[in-house]
């Protein structure tokens, strides 16, 4: 595939401008540089390959346009590494990261380096160019911690909060409260780029970010929730609910987000220092209950189930409030949640059929929301 086959610096193609993805090996990752690709841009896949997936991820665009494309397999923590990715970068998207609530309890000194550390890393090698390149890196809905005072009422099959307002969703507005070392390291992360953009002179972008699912999700890592029930069905498999299976999230599929993307970077101007909730919003929400309902009529079975206790953390709702990002760049999602659950299922299947997706991937740990 080419990977590492010249430093940066020594490669004449690589003289003029491109979009820098690190993290460019994951599910979004590859999603925006088949996007990126398509639209004629060059595009360099900054990744150390250490998810399942990655390779696959990494060959998907590299097979279609690999004139355009260079993946560089290293660490985002490798500062001169990104000094010399960020170079000749035109726009830059950052979303390498330790992605798992629950491996963040494990390892939380790693989990620290890759998420708060190798973010600086990266903004300071930006800082120290004559003409920075915009900025956008994805945050998560986990920097606003477990939401444990909104008061919520169980209703038929998903919590929902009492206040009527917020029922919209989170907005921006909510302070920040980590509550897993993952929160931490990605709230440090998310408040560094902020005072970078603010002022240090990176323009830039956070998008804090709720379930993104679709094509290319396998999940086998700790995010992917939708994908590992869909794979566990398939495979015929019980699926663990922890909980009480009523908790809520908003679910964008994967297409809408990299519209969410372009925009952003469109809109660089006008946005850059601010935060946004990124989410399928109101219109696209479920519970794990009615996930499992969801797989049941697409699968034509239902699944097993197998009831684990809750998890420290855990939110029992959470639903992204998008309308400060929808007013700065008229963005809002296309695609509905059953329409995309379904689009995901029928990939899964033909990847099965066509050896991409190992089928005990799904036998893999992962945060069910």
């Amino acid at each position: 595939m080419g990977i590492c086959d010249a430093p940066l610096s020594e490669n004449p193609r690589y003289r003029g401008r491109y979009t820098l993805i690190t993290g460019g090996a994951g599910f979004i990752g590859c999603n925006l540089a088949d996007r990126l690709l398509s639209s004629g841009h060059d595009v360099l896949i900054y990744d150390d390959l250490s998810r399942v997936a990655g390779r696959h991820h990494v060959q998907w665009p590299y097979s279609r346009n690999r004139e355009r494309v260079k993946p560089e397999l290293t660490d985002i923590r490798n500062r001169k590494a990104l000094h010399l990715a960020v170079r000749y970068a035109g726009q830059i998207f950052h979303f390498a990261a330790q992605v798992g609530v629950v491996t963040s309890f494990e390892d939380p000194i790693a989990d620290f380096d890759i998420n708060a550390g190798g973010t600086l890393n990266l903004l300071e090698a930006i800082r120290h160019l004559d003409d920075p390149p915009p900025l956008l890196f994805t945050s998560a809905d986990k920097v606003y911690g477990s939401l444990e005072d909104l008061e919520l009422e169980a209703s038929g099959s998903r919590h929902q909060p009492r206040v009527c307002e917020l029922r919209r969703g989170i907005d921006e507005s909510r302070g920040l409260d980590f509550h897993s070392p993952y929160g931490c390291s990605k709230g440090v992360a998310d408040q560094y780029v902020l005072e970078y953009a603010r002022n240090r002179g990176v323009p830039s972008v956070v998008f804090r970010m709720s379930s993104v699912y679709g094509p290319h999700q396998h999940g086998t890592e700790a995010q992917g929730w939708i994908a590992h029930f869909l794979n566990r069905t398939i495979d015929d498999r019980p699926l663990t609910v922890y909980g009480d299976g009523k908790q809520v999230r908003d679910a964008l599929y994967v297409d809408d987000l990299v519209d969410a993307f372009m925009l952003a970077q469109q809109h660089m101007r006008d946005i850059a220092g601010h935060a946004f909730n990124i989410g399928g919003g109101v219109a696209n929400t479920l519970s794990l209950v009615e996930l499992v309902e969801m797989i049941a009529e697409i699968h034509g079975s239902i699944p097993q189930v197998r009831i684990g206790d809750w998890r420290l953390g855990d939110q029992k709702f959470y639903v992204s409030n998008t309308a400060r990002f929808r007013k700065a760049t008229g963005w809002r999602p296309q695609i509905g949640i059953r329409e995309g659950v379904a689009a995901l299922y029928r990939w899964l299947l033909n990847s099965r059929a066509d050896g991409r997706l190992d089928c005990g991937a799904s036998t893999a740990k992962c945060d069910s929301m």
